[in-house]
């Protein structure tokens, strides 16, 4: 842990609300020529760099960028730790996806060296694109959470993490049973979650792979630990929402099954909603339970456009998710730009502010963290990107013609990638150099 007061100086930007609900222009807040100081892994101050330079004592270390943007850290609220050895598999919709593909590759995280592999690449992955809080999946062996785990306290990250719940409709080789799932995910959740920024969430693959008996444990879990978190998926394909349908005939509907398990909240997350209906986006605001927006795997697997603009109406809370290995890209500057031709496709505008909030402040709320992470406000963790202007020749080159920040933001996330990401600063502290 850095103890020491550090200050960095460069055009500076963050979300401060949501566009939808105040404007875009009451959405943010802008430096041209900012300054951010850091004390002991917090944000302690922000600001212009004029009115904050003469409060500081004369022998502070301050880094000063050129041609550079910071950010708040991104947030991914939704992505798998298991699937990263096989994203950009060719040719299938989900369901088959899954059988061709994910849990033949899942089947390797029984091995705690190669669990231990995938972890470091993973991690490396996400920091490299900026990425300094994801939600993720692990595979159903609890080895795989405690890799990433183990890997993400030693960088002192905030992260979110569960063991996969599967109890049926899946190969033998990756299954557990209601019981041990539920004595597993404990074990996991004794261990890990609440330790240092690390928390657990209670991880039902989706309903088709687990049964009542399972759903009903996975419940219970929340019951017993209250701050735990909850994910899983969600009217993601036409054909798995008729196999829910098939599963469970005593239900109104795909999320009725979840609301029905109780494993609907303040702190559940459902990727994907791509085919969700009026009432059960109300239900989901409601409940205050969260939507993880996956645009580039709704593209690749051909699931289906998010309605953003039907999310925004009922008030729900949405993230964004790149869904690696469906998704092709750990990069959330990518999957903002998909995400902007989503909506284009259905006759709206995503504006570079809403992005912004998006994967940041969005995803913050939607993880009820935004107290901590998400902005740049005093009193939060120091999780933030250093971006460069200059990170590509056309990049360099598109940025001269831009005009303000708001162009300056768009074609970051229209031509920007892991390249763009100078620097990732986690509690403070430098977690990736490009």
């Amino acid at each position: 842990m850095s103890l020491t007061r550090k200050a960095y100086r460069a055009a500076i930007l963050h979300s401060i609300a949501d566009p939808a609900e105040v404007g875009i222009e009451a959405s943010y807040e802008y430096f041209e020529d900012g300054l951010l100081v850091v004390d002991n892994g917090q944000i302690s101050a922000l600001g212009h760099a004029s009115e904050l330079l003469p409060t500081l004592p004369a022998d502070i270390d301050i880094t000063h960028y050129q041609d550079a943007l910071i950010t708040p850290g991104f947030i991914d609220t939704h992505i798998h730790l298991p699937q990263t050895g096989m994203v950009g598999a060719y040719g299938e919709q989900l369901l088959d996806w899954l059988n061709t593909y994910t849990f033949p590759c899942e089947s390797q995280f029984a091995d705690k060296a190669h669990a231990d592999e995938v972890a470091d690449i993973f991690i490396k992955e996400l920091l490299r694109n900026g990425t300094t809080t994801a939600l993720v999946f692990g595979s159903v062996h609890p080895q795989s959470v405690n890799s990433f785990f183990e890997a993400a306290e030693q960088l002192d990250l905030r992260m979110i993490a569960g063991k996969v719940m599967m109890d049926r409709n899946a190969p033998d080789y990756l299954t557990d049973t209601a019981e041990s799932s539920y004595v597993e995910s404990k074990a996991l959740i004794e261990r890990w979650h609440g330790k240092g920024r690390l928390h657990y969430a209670v991880t039902p693959r989706f309903a088709p792979t687990s049964t009542p008996e399972q759903l009903t444990l996975a419940g219970q879990l929340l019951t017993e630990y209250p701050d735990l978190y909850m994910q899983t998926h969600i009217s993601e394909n036409l054909k798995e929402i008729e196999w829910v349908k098939e599963l469970f005939p005593e239900r109104k509907g795909y999320l009725d099954v979840y609301d029905h398990y109780q494993l609907l909240g303040e702190r559940s997350v459902f990727a994907h909603g791509v085919h969700l209906c009026d009432d059960e986006c109300a239900r989901l605001a409601e409940t205050g339970s969260a939507i993880s927006f996956c645009p580039t795997s709704n593209f690749f697997l051909g699931s289906g456009l998010f309605n953003l603009p039907m999310a925004e109406k009922h008030k729900l809370n949405v993230g964004i998710g790149t869904d690696v290995g469906g998704g092709t890209s750990f990069s959330l500057l990518q999957t903002l730009n998909e995400a902007y031709k989503v909506m284009q496709l259905q006759g709206a505008r995503l504006s570079p502010f809403k992005s912004l909030y998006l994967a940041t402040l969005g995803g913050a709320r939607a993880l009820r963290l935004e107290d901590r992470i998400g902005n740049l406000q005093p009193g939060t963790d120091a999780d933030f990107l250093v971006l460069d202007y200059n990170a590509t020749p056309l990049l360099g080159y598109r940025l001269q013609q831009a005009n303000n920040i708001a162009e300056t933001l768009f074609v970051l996330m229209t031509l920007g990638d892991d390249r763009t990401v100078l620097q990732t600063y986690a509690a403070g502290n430098l977690v990736h150099q490009r």
